[in-house]
């Protein structure tokens, strides 16, 4: 249990805190917890993560933010010249990473999410967000459909990703084999966009 008092953090303080001591419970497996067993495990009063995120469910949407806002940072990390192909493929190893990195937490955050009856959140517009920023201007696009592939990838990309994440929640996709799996069906949605010039992107490729 946390050493803060009750009341003694405020504001953002006071959120990444709590945010903290929900992962820790996560990763304990504790994916029932309470938000009394939460407000105890942040050290916090019992009406604080109410105040801050209103129950549970904006717990794991708050959970879910923090994940695709590291994704846009290390995708920001690790920005260059490169084409859109290999920018979105960049996207995926970053992306798989994030989630891979605490698979006990995040699996419970999707499983939470996705639960019959769970409160619509802003998880879409913020994957989709995210591979529109990969793409970048779309260079090595084929220019005759480069509009039509920014306009429609990045909800395809979402939507790819989000299915492969259910599956791996699921536990019918290996850790081991989440990367390759995701990897596929980027690059299969890319493929009919790449510019005849380019080499198309591969599943095999790294």
């Amino acid at each position: 249990m946390s050493e803060h008092k009750p009341g003694q953090l405020r504001g953002d303080a006071a959120r990444r805190h709590i945010l903290d001591a929900a992962e820790r419970l996560l990763a304990e497996g504790e994916a029932d917890f309470s938000m009394r067993d939460l407000a105890d495990a942040a050290g916090v009063s019992f009406a604080t993560p109410f105040n801050l995120f209103g129950g549970k469910t904006g717990i794991m949407h708050a959970l879910s933010d923090r994940r695709i806002d590291r994704m846009h940072a290390l995708l920001a990390e690790n920005a260059d010249g490169s084409d859109a192909a290999a920018r979105v493929l960049r996207g995926v190893a970053i992306a798989v990473g994030v989630m891979a990195a605490a698979p006990a937490v995040n699996r419970a955050v999707m499983a939470s999410l996705g639960s019959p009856g769970a409160v619509a959140g802003a998880v879409l517009a913020r994957s989709r967000a995210f591979w529109g920023e990969a793409l970048g201007g779309g260079a090595g696009l084929k220019p005759e459909t480069a509009e039509h592939a920014l306009a429609t990838l990045p909800d395809a990309l979402a939507l790819a990703f989000r299915g492969a994440l259910s599956f791996w929640t699921a536990g019918e996709i290996d850790e081991h084999l989440l990367a390759e799996q995701a990897r596929a069906a980027a690059s299969a949605l890319l493929f009919g966009f790449v510019d005849a010039e380019k080499e198309r992107p591969s599943r095999t490729a790294r």
